[in-house]
């Protein structure tokens, strides 16, 4: 009985968290708000009138991805989500290397969208008469995200739900709107011939962006209830919905661009024009509030998967014991989640005081941290047919799934290197793999240090995560 009650205070709080707010996990970190705001008109300015064809592309490689991702969250569960899946099938190394890119990623993804918050809220204080200095706001906003996702796990996802499904149904209510103004045919999107297929090519880097961090609700792999059910349905669902609104909002706001003879890849604040334009002026002002506070609720979550791979790294001896450490009180990994809530801060700051603009900041850390994302879902797509093979169940069509998914991603890869962006974008790959090389020298030097491999640790984790609580009692936590 007491190693049992010591093994219990090393896990997060079991089962607690129902299938919407595991749902919410995988919603707030691809944030559908922020896409037809933010991401849509970087897109349209290399996709042009195919923006919509970008979006569907980028839905059908992220449903790819998922499937394989799939394999592994229907069969276990593991806070560690694609760092213990990707290890499981291809080995320690590969493991360690989807784990530290997801870590740069999820890390990058809230500096990301934090400066994106903050770049809203300057436009809320302008209105509102407010003169703060930007990085005072980041100060409160950092703080605020740490201390949600430090606090209570049902805390942060159920808030999460709330201020996306406020965001989305404002942007909704807009484009509603603009459909009844303007019909639903749009002739120059509709020509498949004006469509410049390159264009397209090459917007469908950014509008895969909008989809990463869908699979963070597998990070949640010891405290959903049913979790191989309500996990992989989150997953999947998350892209579908997600996917659905990008495809619709994307022609919507070009249609709306196209009426109203203005270039959308001018404009930062597009739904502030449209409705104007449309003479619901009031709304531009609801879909600010909105989507600022949901690029906080995708800093939270992007804080939450950050804190849960590291607490599974901690776990296998790969990072200080500390990381391993459960708040006694909250049952969360409250160490991961500072650290990860630290680092966004420092860097946001630091970026801001060297004179950096929000939206500057957000274009340079969203490319990086979709390296990181590309990375670890390639890696966990030549990953899952290994995987079904070590459990004789592979058959052909998983082979189709994972080959489907690395050819749609792969280009998406390359583009963001070949033919060289411009700079200062020239530089990033760069940075990005100086930050691989150094992950390597870690990963050596701690192989070095146990006398267990990281492939045994994460294979003993995955075949005996499931779960301490029966499914009848779920309910009751």
């Amino acid at each position: 009985m007491p190693n049992r009650i010591e093994n219990a205070h090393d896990h997060l709080h079991a089962r607690c968290l129902s299938f919407p707010e595991t749902l919410a996990q995988s919603v707030a970190n691809i944030s559908p708000s922020v896409t037809p705001l933010i991401i849509v008109p970087l897109v349209f300015a290399s996709a042009g009138q195919g923006t919509w064809l970008s979006y569907v592309i980028a839905t059908a490689a992220i449903i790819l991805v998922g499937l394989n991702v799939n394999q592994f969250t229907r069969r276990t569960s593991s806070p560690g989500s694609l760092y213990s899946f990707a290890g499981r099938g291809l080995g320690g190394l590969a493991g360690f290397m989807t784990g530290w890119c997801l870590l740069a990623a999820y890390v990058l993804t809230a500096v990301a969208v934090m400066s994106g918050a903050l770049s809203y809220a300057s436009i809320l204080m302008d209105l509102a008469g407010i003169h703060m200095p930007v990085a005072v706001v980041g100060l409160g906003f950092s703080l605020l995200a740490w201390y949600v996702a430090w606090k209570d796990v049902k805390i942060s996802a159920r808030l999460m739900l709330a201020i996306e499904g406020f965001s989305v149904l404002s942007i909704i209510i807009v484009a509603s709107i603009v459909l009844w103004r303007y019909g639903l045919m749009d002739p120059g999107q509709l020509d498949m011939s004006a469509i410049n297929v390159r264009g397209v090519r090459d917007g469908l880097m950014l509008a895969i962006f909008g989809y990463v961090g869908f699979e963070s609700a597998a990070s949640l792999g010891e405290e959903a209830r049913s979790p191989l059910r309500n996990i992989p349905l989150a997953v999947a669902l998350g892209i579908v919905l997600s996917g659905i609104f990008f495809v619709a909002t994307a022609y919507v706001e070009v249609a709306g661009f196209n009426a109203s003879r203005t270039d959308l890849a001018n404009f930062r604040y597009p739904y502030n024009h449209l409705s104007h334009h449309v003479h619901v002026a009031w709304l531009g002002t609801v879909i600010s509030i909105g989507v600022t506070i949901s690029l906080f609720a995708c800093a939270v979550a992007s804080i939450n998967a950050a804190a849960r791979i590291l607490l599974m790294m901690g776990r296998h001896g790969v990072f200080p014991s500390a990381f391993k450490k459960i708040h006694l009180a909250n049952r969360t990994p409250h160490v991961g989640a500072s650290m990860v809530a630290v680092t966004m801060l420092v860097v946001l700051v630091g970026m801001l005081a060297r004179g950096g603009s929000p939206t500057d900041i957000f274009d340079a850390f969203g490319t990086v941290a979709t390296y990181g994302f590309l990375v670890s879902y390639i890696l966990v797509c030549l990953a899952a047919p290994v995987y079904l093979r070590f459990r004789g169940e592979l058959r052909n069509r998983d082979v189709l799934i994972s080959v489907a998914a690395i050819t749609f991603l792969l280009p998406a890869a390359i583009s963001t290197v070949y033919p060289v962006p411009a700079a200062p974008a020239d530089a990033l790959p760069f940075y990005f793999a100086a930050y691989v090389v150094v992950g390597l020298g870690w990963f050596m030097a701690a192989s070095r240090l146990s006398s267990e491999s990281l492939f045994s640790k994460i294979k003993a984790d995955l075949d005996g995560v499931l779960p301490s609580v029966p499914e009848g009692d779920e309910g009751a936590r």
